[in-house]
């Protein structure tokens, strides 16, 4: 499933809670879907940032993918 269609399914199961409640298995849908499209919007992000490149003062270009390995060690 696509992000797109996954987060029509999170729209859809999200206004039937409102109107009519959702049976344990529309729930356990719903939250499974909710995690994977945090984790995908996560993972998204994560590879942009990894693209961002920062220019010092005195011209020298810093990648903030670099600086991320070394604070996750």
């Amino acid at each position: 499933m696509g992000n797109e269609e996954r987060l029509i399914r999170i729209n859809e199961l999200a206004k039937k809670q409102r109107e009519s409640g959702l049976t344990d298995e529309e729930k356990k849908e719903q939250d499974k879907l909710r995690k994977e499209y945090v984790k995908e919007f996560h993972n998204n992000l994560r590879g942009q940032l990894d693209r961002v490149k920062i220019q010092n003062p005195d011209g020298s270009v810093i990648d903030l993918k670099s600086i991320r390995k070394k604070h996750d060690k």
